[in-house]
């Protein structure tokens, strides 16, 4: 594995929040230095936002918020609160177990289960995915089949391993996935696994600790720098 490359952690590292689209969002991960850090304030931040209203959204349901143009199967199930952005498609047999918001044109496929997330721009989770308590970035990608692990085996608090370790005092902490990361078919993002923007991850990979920005990973051991960067 390289180790000449920054394993970054930062929020501001990992998202863009430029955009005027996650606007409605900004406001959560702006407060955070850490992204695992604003996992336990999304459901109370989902409920004051419903409460107040986002223009262009409209309540379609007790808790449930929706931008223009969201297209929801009739097979899907929505548990409160939840607010899905603008464009965003919700496929078949999707599970939203609350504490779910998205950014625009998101999509979230067949047999997707998601509980307290956030999924900022564009983010794909198409296929048989589990995303718990994880935060996605802008134009992220899960292949079908991979998931976001969010409590270890002997449910102790999760480390994260970077460049320094990082005592959360959390128990559950899934994937927090930077901007353009792009995760194979049937990985497993183990619990309060950071990956870095822009980076790609081959299918079948368990994936663990902080992974760079900017890098192919073939296996954890065999981890690269991409050579267009």
């Amino acid at each position: 594995m390289t180790d000449y490359k920054k394993k970054t952690v930062l929020s501001s590292e990992l998202f863009d929040l430029e955009d005027d689209g996650i606007s409605y969002i900004r406001p959560l991960i702006e407060k955070s230095e850490f992204p695992w850090e604003i996992l336990s304030l999304i459901k109370s931040y989902i409920n004051k936002l419903i409460e107040n209203g986002i223009p262009g959204f409209s309540e379609i349901a007790d808790g449930v918020l929706v931008g223009e143009g969201v297209s929801i199967h009739p097979s899907a199930v929505i548990i409160p609160p939840v607010i899905i952005g603008p464009g965003t498609e919700i496929r078949p047999g999707a599970y939203l177990r609350g504490a779910v918001i998205t950014g625009p044109d998101c999509v979230i496929g067949n047999s997707c289960e998601l509980k307290n997330c956030i999924l900022l721009r564009h983010v794909q989770v198409p296929h048989y995915n589990y995303v718990g308590d994880s935060v996605l970035g802008n134009y992220a990608h899960m292949g079908a089949g991979s998931i976001c692990s969010n409590l270890k085996s002997d449910g102790k608090n999760i480390v994260v391993h970077g460049d320094d370790d990082y005592m959360t005092g959390m128990r559950k902490i899934g994937g927090i996935l930077g901007d353009h990361a792009d995760i194979g078919c049937q990985c497993v993002i183990n619990p309060g696994t950071v990956i870095g923007c822009r980076t790609t991850v081959y299918p079948l990979t368990s994936l663990r600790g902080v992974i760079p920005e900017d890098c192919i990973v073939k296996s954890m051991q065999n981890i690269i720098i991409r050579k267009d960067n």
